[in-house]
């Protein structure tokens, strides 16, 4: 039995090590089963993110408390949204309010020495103010310090007219924006992406989503997809089921999720519209479906299936409902992961003995070995610039979440954690969520992809498992 609930969120996932391990043999789904009904959760809490190494090695920064212009407390710690996004984005430290040498809320106000003296080389700051209409009018700034200190916040250059006039470069952002209560979380997670692309380059990914999988022994309907907040805030279930759940995968635009259920007794390859619940069955094979994943177009799903008595990989075209086989042979192949061109896919294979990644070129079929080091790897996944490999490594030391460089082969070990397994890359690849253990639960976790910082967001009402982490909302 199943139910859907009709709320809303996005995500992407790999099956778990576990299951994984599982899938190289012909008898997979029958001891994935007895596997998994043995697994137990405590009561319903949200996820809340705690970190746990890096911080001290990232760059500070200033993000003052924005000033509240009207009565009673400011609905939303704005500011609080902003420097929590900065700190788990692993690159920043933001400063606690006890060690700033100053509260200003505009840039004329600003001790720009001050602020060097502490090694700071930009603030945030702003003011909230309520509207006649129920709405909140926010104003903030991301100010250059080491510019305003050389111009005394004095800038200017010449005009259009060839006379010098005043140019504000030391102002970096200089916004205003109008937003209903419910939107000022929201908001602030917008600020932070604004200030992260403004200082990095790259794009922030704190408006975005995750996708997991929660195993609740104790509810009557066990097997729960859920959504949250990339942070783990404004939880919500989307479906639950008397029997297991695995594998959401997100679609480009972010509105569906597809996904494996054993709610009909074997597992099948379903889509769902996250905002209307409305599903379709994709796939309902004899034995094995499962690892669905969207092409980077949304117009077809790599998935693997068992047609052949191996477990094989197959592109279902969403439109056309053409079905058609990419690998072959007595070996099995899964774990598809589309490269971000959309001209070949990654998989893991057993084919030299042991799992190791390969890759597979669409046009003509042929596949090649793309990890040597370790004794396994599994569960590749692509940075979205194609550059790195992101997987679970198999060594002495256990199984732990690896990056390879694709041009160098060289490997980095992330993640000194135990039983990490199904990474998913944010959608700008500076971070990577996967399913660790800690506390004797399974709990997700965050790496940055320097692995310098991590950070874990525990629940309390059970085994959280096979993360997704959404594209751009």
């Amino acid at each position: 039995m199943m139910e859907v609930s009709p709320c809303g969120g996005t995500n992407h996932v790999t099956n778990t090590r576990q299951d994984r391990l599982r899938t190289w043999q012909v008898a997979a789904v029958v001891i994935l089963l007895a596997c998994l009904s043995l697994l137990t959760q405590p009561a319903h809490a949200a996820l809340k993110l705690v970190i746990t190494e890096g911080v001290n090695t990232a760059r500070p920064i200033g993000v003052i408390p924005f000033q509240w212009k009207g009565q009673g407390e400011m609905p939303e710690d704005i500011a609080g949204v902003v420097g929590s996004d900065l700190r788990r984005s692993g690159k920043f430290n933001p400063l606690s309010v006890s060690d700033m040498p100053q509260t200003p809320y505009k840039d004329a106000d600003v001790d720009y020495n001050a602020w060097t003296s502490l090694g700071v080389d930009a603030v945030v700051t702003g003011t909230v103010t309520p509207t006649s209409d129920g709405r909140y009018q926010i104003d903030y700034q991301l100010i250059d310090i080491v510019r305003g200190q050389l111009t005394g916040g004095d800038s200017k250059g010449l005009g259009a007219d060839g006379q010098l006039v005043q140019t504000d470069d030391h102002l970096l952002v200089n916004n205003r924006a109008t937003v209903k209560e419910s939107d000022l979380r929201r908001y602030s997670h917008r600020i932070a992406n604004i200030v992260y692309e403004q200082l990095t380059g790259e794009k922030g990914a704190f408006l975005t989503r995750i996708a997991y999988v929660v195993i609740d022994k104790e509810n009557d309907y066990p097997y729960q997809l859920r959504l949250s907040d990339y942070d783990g805030y404004n939880e919500r279930l989307i479906l639950r089921s008397k029997q297991p759940l695995m594998s959401p995968s997100w679609s480009p635009d972010g509105r569906q999720l597809a996904y494996v259920s054993f709610e009909n007794g074997q597992a099948e390859i379903f889509v769902m519209d996250i905002y209307t619940g409305e599903r379709e069955k994709i796939s309902s094979y004899p034995r094995h479906n499962g690892s669905p994943q969207f092409s980077p177009d949304g117009s077809k799903l790599a998935m693997v299936l068992s047609k052949t008595g191996s477990l094989q990989l197959y592109i279902f075209d969403l439109k056309s409902k053409k079905l058609t086989q990419i690998t072959h042979g007595r070996a099995n192949s899964t774990e598809p992961f589309w490269d971000p061109d959309g001209n070949s896919l990654i998989y893991t294979s057993d084919r030299g003995g042991k799992p190791q990644i390969y890759r597979v070129n669409l046009d003509d079929g042929t596949s090649r070995r793309i990890t040597w080091e370790g004794n396994q790897n599994m569960g590749g996944q692509l940075t979205p610039d194609g550059r790195h490999l992101i997987m679970v490594n198999q060594s002495a030391s256990g199984y732990n979440i690896a990056k390879q460089d694709l041009n160098s082969g060289a490997v980095q070990i992330l993640t000194k954690t135990l039983l990490d397994e199904s990474p998913s890359i944010a959608p700008n690849g500076s971070m990577v969520i996967y399913s660790s253990v800690y506390g004797r639960k399974n709990v997700l976790s965050l790496v940055s992809i320097d692995g310098r910082f991590k950070a874990r967001l525990p629940a309390t009402n059970g085994r959280v498992r096979a993360p997704a982490w959404s594209p751009y909302l």
